[in-house]
């Protein structure tokens, strides 16, 4: 692996790395990808799994849960309007406005950001380009984002140029620990999915609204 700096000949910079990427996602109908690692639940740092069907262009998100087992099959929908969490054990769903839930099913981690992770990136961050990677052959750009408000958390992307998409995400607490390190893998383009599908929950479930 090496390492270029931001100086460097072929570096680009924070803005136009993500122009890259979201005039590829413009061009997608749908993504489906998989998420796997280590995220901050209630009870601690736990390793984690789940499967991701998003389209970027309604920013509408799917999470279906395949670890820790305390969260199996359990499922999350996400918008630009609301977070809904089905949970399997007791056939409930709980829903709540976007902008009132930075996270959902218990974890320290934006599960809106995954429709369109770097327009969400770049609206609540200031965003630079920490480093360039190159991965045999392919440059790999690192960007970090501190939050506009004040809030003391980092988020970092790790964006492939094979494709213009993320592959690796970590959130950093005020103290630089890093409480979410999840990476992005199995990516899949323009399957045929639907809004209706994604949104789709049990009928007979209860609703609890927050």
């Amino acid at each position: 692996m090496v390492f270029a700096s931001l100086g460097a000949a072929f570096a680009q910079s924070a803005s136009e790395v993500v122009a890259k990427v979201q005039a590829t996602q413009k061009s997608l109908k749908d993504v489906s990808f998989k998420v796997s690692g280590t995220a901050t639940l209630d009870a601690g740092a736990q390793k984690l799994d789940f499967d991701v069907q998003a389209i970027p262009s309604q920013n509408v998100a799917r999470i279906n849960f395949n670890a820790p087992d305390a969260l199996a099959d359990n499922v999350v929908v996400v918008d630009n309007k609301k977070v809904r969490n089905y949970l399997y054990l007791t056939n409930q769903i709980t829903e709540q406005d976007a902008a009132r839930s930075a996270s959902a099913g218990g974890f320290d981690f934006d599960f809106s950001q995954l429709a369109d992770a770097t327009t969400l990136l770049t609206s609540r961050y200031d965003v630079k380009l920490l480093e360039t990677q190159t991965q045999n052959g392919t440059k790999v750009y690192l960007l970090e984002g501190t939050s506009k408000n004040g809030a003391t958390e980092r988020q970092r992307l790790w964006i492939t140029e094979q494709g213009w998409r993320p592959v690796r995400s970590q959130v950093l607490n005020g103290a630089g620990k890093v409480i979410s390190d999840l990476n992005i893998t199995n990516y899949k383009t323009n399957s045929g999915l639907t809004a209706a599908r994604l949104r789709a929950l049990p009928k007979d479930a209860e609703v609890i609204r927050r």
